[in-house]
């Protein structure tokens, strides 16, 4: 694993654009940063795959163990939805995608390492499949990317096609977010391309109805992707209707355990000593003198704390923090000459599919941090 320094292609903004890529700065910083890339041997890259997909399998063996032991307490689940929980866990309500953020250096005598999964409402799907596949189109067309992510979307879509049938599945987010939107356009593109019969409506626009949510046009939604988490969604004013009516969700309901980092200490309780697993704990950090110290329900490194040797060496602000926390084995990002790079690798399905790399010069990736495009050579 290596990082190369380059020169951005000329009219790079434009170019992003052409493909409907709106959101390459942010607040007036770059976010799709192209004046870089990692380097990935053939070997490096199947050693991600295979962690991933034996990661995701611990992770539904981590599912099954929560529901059958009802460990709800731990990861804050009202009381209303643990049942509906169990009925969607049961019947194996169908997941698209996740991803994990892993930390490794490409070191062959070490593995991956699991920082948390995503595994809910993952962003910088777009980037992942399809900007940085162009960029590598443009700049070298003979080399490969650790990246099916776009072929197994659609093959993904087209699996649960069986059951969605001829009916309308919607698709829906915060419109005033554009990196939302751009996701979520990209994923009904996908599911169009698997002849799925597709509409947009935004959150805000839902409506309910004779015992149904309904769509601007009082139509009942039956099916429905949403990028808007389900820890919010159970809080809102209408989360008695998310009992009570018959709308299937994609994301289901049961990834609520995976997308909580109280998943990280049952993880490593079931299988500790893992190569893949990083120490974890509730409560306190046990024998851990250097930890990262992580709030259940945190997004974008917010309210992180990183101990080493007992001094705190990074401390991140935000709103989270009152729900609890878990403390995580301190083990920091790799350091490329003060870029520190996180790997975003994606499940679909139950596959793994590619990564994408998002780097920033913290221990703690945010959301200032950039997206770096990746071939293998």
């Amino acid at each position: 694993m290596k990082r190369h320094s380059i020169i951005p292609r000329e009219n790079w903004r434009q170019r992003v654009e052409q493909i409907g890529f709106s959101f390459h700065t942010l607040d007036g910083v770059t976010y799709w940063d192209e004046s870089a890339y990692y380097e990935f041997t053939r070997a490096e890259a199947d050693k991600i795959e295979q962690s991933t997909n034996e990661i995701y399998q611990l992770c539904l063996h981590a599912v099954d163990h929560v529901v059958k032991k009802g460990l709800y307490d731990l990861f804050l689940i009202p009381h209303p939805f643990r049942d509906k929980i169990e009925l969607s866990w049961k019947n194996r309500e169908p997941s698209v995608y996740g991803r994990f953020d892993l930390v490794w250096d490409g070191d062959e005598k070490s593995s991956p390492k699991m920082l948390e999964f995503n595994a809910d409402t993952p962003t910088s799907l777009f980037e992942g499949a399809a900007v940085q596949w162009y960029w590598l189109s443009e700049i070298d067309s003979q080399k490969d990317q650790f990246n099916s992510i776009h072929e197994k979307l659609i093959g993904r879509w087209k699996e649960l096609k069986n059951k969605i049938g001829d009916e309308c599945l919607y698709f829906s987010c915060l419109q005033q977010y554009p990196e939302d939107v751009v996701n979520v356009n990209y994923l009904r593109d996908c599911a169009a391309q698997a002849e799925i019969q597709t509409q947009f409506i935004s959150l805000q626009d839902i409506g309910r109805e004779n015992g149904s949510f309904i769509d601007l046009e009082g139509k009942p939604i039956r099916w429905i992707f949403k990028l808007y988490p389900w820890e919010w969604m159970v809080n809102e004013e209408f989360s008695d209707s998310l009992l009570k009516f018959n709308t299937n969700w994609i994301e289901p309901i049961w990834k609520m355990i995976l997308s909580n980092k109280a998943i990280l200490p049952v993880l490593w309780k079931l299988f500790p000593g893992h190569p893949n697993l990083l120490e974890s704990y509730f409560g306190d950090p046990h024998r851990l003198k250097s930890y990262a110290q992580k709030p259940l329900l945190s997004r974008e490194g917010a309210n992180v704390i990183l101990i080493e040797d007992g001094k705190v060496i990074s401390k991140t602000s935000g709103e989270y923090g009152e729900e609890g926390f878990i403390y995580q084995q301190l083990y920091k990002l790799p350091d490329f000459t003060n870029h520190r790079p996180v790997i975003g690798s994606w499940i679909i399905g139950e596959q793994s599919a590619g990564i994408g790399i998002r780097e920033s010069k913290a221990l703690v990736t945010d959301n200032f941090s950039r997206f770096v495009p990746h071939l293998i050579s």
